[in-house]
């Protein structure tokens, strides 16, 4: 399957840099270009694109209003059939990126990642992953909690999780707690695998498309908080 990829950089030099190393893969297609959000945004109305590479300070429309038009509704809810953004970005755990994760895309990447990393980075999204490490998705959550509306206490927060079933809701928590799926297996006592059919049955009944979607409706619910360590 090919994967139709988005190129959206102010910067030319850059897509050219990133079109030549992603043109070299036998399943990777540049199928668009845009020069900044607005743009972007427009092209998706006539292009059909699997992954965005989405910097993020652009004229116009920056990267982050950009995938928050792309990836939800208006009520804030995921669309379904939306392509997966990837953000660029300069600097680790910036600012941006974060926004950029709330408003819907599924990773970030730094703009001097290495070829292999960035070919792989597409594929696992494009295949339903998100690109953070979980414990990088707990430190941006726990470094920028003042961006975030309050969290909900009382028994709100726990409605949240209603249409999950007992298991799914401890398996949801140690997503949330940023742990791997190896380590709530350990901490479960479960395969690997099982604990993989587990987060994909919680994704899709929180309507998430990620984890980090997931560790963001845990914060804002009320179920972790910024500095938790368990």
């Amino acid at each position: 399957m090919t994967i139709r990829v988005m190129l959206v950089d102010d910067q030319e030099l850059l897509r050219t840099g990133f079109r030549m190393i992603l043109q070299s893969q036998g399943d990777i297609e540049i199928a668009a270009e845009a020069g900044d959000g607005a743009q972007a945004v427009e092209k998706l109305r006539h292009t059909a694109v699997d992954v965005i590479l989405m910097d993020v300070r652009m004229p116009r429309l920056d990267g982050v209003q950009a995938t928050r038009q792309i990836c939800l509704a208006e009520d804030g809810s995921p669309l379904p059939n939306a392509p997966h953004v990837l953000i660029l970005t300069t600097f680790d755990l910036d600012e941006y990126a974060f926004a950029a994760l709330k408003a819907g895309a599924s990773g970030f990447l730094l703009k001097d990642v290495p070829p292999t990393e960035l070919v792989a980075a597409i594929r696992a999204v494009h295949g339903g992953d998100a690109v953070v490490a979980p414990t990088t998705t707990r430190r941006m959550i726990d470094r920028f909690a003042e961006v975030l509306p309050t969290p909900q206490t009382g028994p709100g927060g726990a409605n949240t999780l209603g249409p999950l079933t007992e298991r799914e809701r401890e398996v949801f928590l140690l997503v949330a707690q940023g742990l791997s799926n190896g380590e709530i297996a350990a901490r479960l006592v479960l395969s690997e695998a099982t604990v993989k059919t587990h987060v994909g049955r919680i994704l899709a009944k929180l309507g998430l498309r990620d984890r980090v979607q997931a560790v963001v409706l845990a914060y804002e619910a009320g179920l972790i908080r910024a500095g938790a360590t368990d």
